[in-house]
């Protein structure tokens, strides 16, 4: 479990801007300290939970150290491979949904660090999914990571336009959306090159 922490990942823990927590730790409402000989700052585990607490922000992303993965996808082979897969891997709590409706309501519910979404769902498209992410401002820091085997290039830039943040076609080695992952949440991947 991690002990010490950056203000990017303190961040993205509250679910706040850099920015907050760098305020924060310079007015001393943040205890931590400064790595010697540099500018940057580190925030202890229990500093950050008494933050946290002090602040009313849910601690459940610091107490589990798990990032909150959403997985929308109908087809139930590739559902349950993913989620074996990141659930293997530790560092990831996944919540499923197979449709857009049960997605959308989760999304609110459960507020996902990254959501792995099928561009082709039974009821509703990727695209229309990322719109309606992206248009709730407390949802803003959600990554989207879009998944299809049916789609041309020009249909990805729609998404991204959308506010997807990255695409994957099918089919796809594990690894290589785990990476995705890490890249759109700012951990490092273990993949060893």
């Amino acid at each position: 479990m991690k002990t010490v922490f950056t203000t990017g990942e303190a961040a993205k823990i509250c679910k706040v801007s850099q920015q907050t927590i760098i305020r924060c730790f310079d007015s001393g409402q943040l205890k931590g300290f400064r790595v010697p000989g540099s500018k940057f700052r580190r925030i202890p585990r229990e500093a950050l939970y008494k933050f946290m607490k002090d602040h009313g922000i849910p601690t459940d992303a610091l107490e589990s150290g798990k990032r909150k993965v959403l997985l929308v996808d109908d087809e139930p082979d590739l559902v349950a491979t993913i989620s074996q897969a990141l659930q293997e891997d530790g560092r990831f709590e996944v919540r499923i949904a197979s449709n857009g409706f049960d997605a959308g309501m989760m999304v609110k519910e459960y507020h996902p660090d990254i959501i792995i979404l099928d561009v082709m769902l039974p009821d509703i498209n990727g695209r229309e999914v990322c719109h309606r992410v992206r248009s709730d401002p407390n949802m803003e820091d959600v990554r989207i990571i879009c998944i299809s085997g049916m789609i041309e290039e020009d249909k990805v830039q729609e998404l991204k336009l959308a506010g997807a943040d990255d695409f994957l076609a099918k089919p796809f080695d594990i690894d290589v959306l785990i990476e995705k992952m890490c890249a759109q949440l700012g951990m490092e991947s273990n993949m060893l090159v």
